[in-house]
């Protein structure tokens, strides 16, 4: 099996996989999971792209010193190096980053912030203030600040300067959770994202494709493509669903239920270090702050599961 390379850009099913509206249980215990339904709530909502959001903490970090290597500004901004290329073109383009090689390593560009670049982030700026305030609406001043407190911890120290607003803050660190989850599982072949469907198919034995979909809460596409893969993999099957022959039932290999102990272990393994960088009792503070940005969302729909047994609402391991 193919390893996956946790830098690689998220697919247009996977962007856009968070169904509004409801949350399933058994996940609502991980920070990681929160974290990524925040930040597709916040990625749902109009006047913000992703490509804003790069131009903006690029110019940013560039803000009263140069960046003598393209790659390393990257590295700290937890973005694909390969987008990171596109980031800085398109910021040259418009005249608001210079790129200069760097005469101590021709193989890498300085980068600096042109006058043009400073009046770009100025607007910026008052639109991240205005956009992070619709955001945060259902939060007060003390629990914005204390949230934003919360997700910095989350970020390595080289980073933290360079990453500012909540928007931001939670993307950044969705990012890099994502990332620090799926590199403990190098060479598996897995993803953090595989534990949801393969840990419910366990529980809940087989269900069609659409109740896997409703029970994860996510896309039809989103959960084709996680299908898809665990099927290559040979850790999920397609079989006739006894009540409907003219749909498929997905169940659990051998192998399968094998890698959900190794998926299932890079997960408790991820949510144990969110907990030590956070600190006494930082972990259930920050939960209760993602819960508050998810409840008008989730206040419209019920929970998710209904396609699935009870049983899959104790798939998740219990959190010390």
């Amino acid at each position: 099996m193919s390893p996956v390379d946790p830098t690689t850009p998220l697919t247009r099913a996977e962007e856009t996989a968070e169904v509004p509206g409801v949350l399933p249980e058994s996940l609502t215990d991980y920070v990681s999971y929160l974290l990524r339904r925040v930040h597709a709530q916040f990625s749902s909502t109009p006047d913000g792209t992703d490509t804003d959001s790069r131009d903006f903490l690029v110019l940013d970090a560039l803000t009263g010193q140069d960046w003598a290597s393209q790659l390393d500004l990257a590295e700290r901004l937890g973005i694909n190096r390969t987008i990171m290329v596109q980031v800085i073109d398109r910021l040259e383009a418009r005249g608001e980053v210079r790129r200069t090689r760097n005469p101590d390593n021709r193989r890498q560009y300085v980068l600096s912030l042109t006058d043009r670049g400073r009046d770009a982030l100025g607007a910026m700026r008052r639109a991240v203030a205005e956009r992070d305030a619709g955001l945060t609406a259902v939060l007060t001043p003390q629990e914005i600040a204390r949230l934003d407190e919360l997700l910095t911890r989350l970020l390595p120290e080289s980073a933290q300067p360079l990453v500012q607003g909540t928007e931001y803050l939670v993307a950044q660190v969705h990012f890099r959770l994502r990332r620090h989850g799926d590199d403990k599982l190098a060479g598996t072949g897995l993803r953090v994202r595989h534990y949801g469907p393969l840990s419910a198919l366990v529980a809940s034995g087989p269900c069609s494709q659409q109740q896997l979909a409703e029970h994860l809460a996510i896309t039809g596409p989103a959960v084709s493509q996680l299908v898809d893969e665990l099927v290559e993999q040979g850790l999920v099957r397609r079989g006739r669903d006894p009540h409907d022959r003219r749909r498929y039932a997905l169940e659990v290999t051998d192998e399968g239920r094998e890698k959900l102990v190794v998926v299932t272990a890079a997960v408790q393994e991820l949510a144990d270090d969110v907990a030590a960088l956070l600190g006494p009792g930082g972990e259930e503070e920050l939960r209760t702050l993602l819960l508050k940005l998810l409840q008008p969302a989730s206040d419209s729909g019920e929970h998710s599961g209904s396609g699935l047994s009870e049983n899959a609402k104790s798939a998740v391991p219990a959190r010390g």
